[in-house]
């Protein structure tokens, strides 16, 4: 079967992946001493960590579902019935893809991708490059990727609803700030962002988006991935964008995550979390309108007994933007900062890390498979080694 340039499907992929293969190549090479300190503490420097520098080592490998619930029809099954009663669905569970090394760390890391994300967001970057599950998995952190309920490989859903293909793929391009249509900007750091909009990255990006298959109840999303962590044991939740609001929320009801990474965290509207009795006020109006999500005091509090750092690329230093969709996350850069005071307040360990304020500038929505992802990753580890989460010993 023929591609759009005429060439076969299986040459298309073979171009990209030898693209892929020949940007590894030309990294260098893990010395001795980078191995024996991948057995050690992480040093914090990518020199001593470079990305897709030689086999993977992984001493355990898997994946399974947990959570959910179960549909039945009334009556007794028939089996000379197609279709009859007493048939039962098993939906609204999540799903969580791991890899461990041989030595791993303490606390693995648990990576929930955003809005219209699958676990793919976290595999591997547009332009073929590691993404942070190799990454880290070098690191020494056992690392699991899930996929939320009612999408993806957990899209199985006891509550129907209607997919419309809608386009709006440029709208997105401008919201994550990536440029303005169809311009990068200059100093973009998304992948091949030097060859324009027709780029194979871009290409793959957009292909990375995949459907709700029902409806976003962020009761049975939080509880199931919530199971998902009981089956994990104690670890470190990695959100982003639209997981965010439901990242607070499990940390409240799941005892097992000991702290939180957050890049450009998100979620709706009501958004970021606050006591019921301490809310903002909301920001902006109509489209770009975000309130804060209340909840009990008693709640907020165990955010205060986590680290937790919120992460925020370029483009977010305006004080408006004639763009709504970027307005927003204006608005959600502005009152994470206050959800960080508020956690503050109450004697919480939280932060926020704005990352032009320390010279590193042209990051979109996604930093973490933006071309400079390995000095992204880098960051995170160091916020890991100063709270001492990066540990060994006791991995469950």
């Amino acid at each position: 079967m023929g591609g759009a340039g005429g060439g076969s499907i299986n040459d298309t992929r073979r171009r990209f992946f030898a693209k892929a293969g020949a940007a590894l190549a030309s990294l260098p090479v893990l010395s001795m001493e980078s191995k024996q300190a991948q057995a050690q503490d992480f040093d914090n420097s990518s020199a001593n960590h470079p990305a897709g520098n030689g086999p993977l080592v992984i001493a355990r490998q898997g994946s399974f579902m947990a959570g959910g619930s179960v549909l039945q029809t009334p009556g007794v099954f028939d089996p000379t019935v197609t279709g009859g009663p007493g048939q039962t669905l098993h939906g609204d569970h999540a799903y969580a893809q791991f890899q461990i090394p041989q030595n791993p760390r303490s606390l693995p890391l648990v990576f929930w991708p955003g809005g219209g994300q699958s676990g793919k967001s976290f595999e591997t970057t547009p332009d073929g490059r590691e993404g942070y599950q190799s990454i880290f998995l070098r690191r020494n952190f056992g690392v699991y990727i899930i996929d939320q309920p009612r999408r993806a490989r957990a899209g199985n859903t006891t509550v129907g609803t209607t997919l419309t293909p809608t386009p709006g793929e440029q709208d997105l391009f401008v919201a994550w700030r990536l440029g303005v249509w169809p311009k990068f900007f200059p100093n973009s750091q998304f992948p091949q962002a030097k060859q324009g909009i027709n780029s194979p990255a871009l290409n793959q990006f957009f292909r990375w988006a995949t459907p709700d298959t029902g409806p976003q109840d962020r009761n049975v999303i939080t509880d199931g991935v919530a199971a998902l962590l009981e089956e994990i044991g104690p670890c470190i939740l990695i959100i982003h964008s639209a997981s965010g609001v439901l990242g607070w929320l499990t940390a409240m009801k799941s005892p097992n995550v000991k702290a939180i990474y957050a890049y450009e965290p998100g979620g709706g509207n009501p958004d970021y979390a606050f006591p019921s009795n301490e809310l903002p006020p909301a920001l902006g109006s109509g489209p770009t309108l975000l309130s804060p999500n209340p909840v009990p005091l008693s709640d907020f509090l165990k955010l205060t007994k986590i680290p937790i750092r919120m992460q925020f690329g370029d483009g977010l230093s305006a004080q408006s933007s004639p763009y709504p969709r970027v307005q927003l996350w204006l608005n959600r850069f502005k009152m994470a900062q206050q959800m960080v005071a508020a956690i503050n307040k109450h004697g919480g360990n939280a932060s926020i890390l704005h990352l032009p304020d320390i010279g590193i500038r042209g990051n979109t929505h996604f930093s973490f498979s933006d071309a400079n992802n390995l000095q992204i990753a880098d960051i995170f580890s160091q916020w890991l080694a100063k709270n001492r989460l990066d540990g060994y010993g006791g991995h469950r």
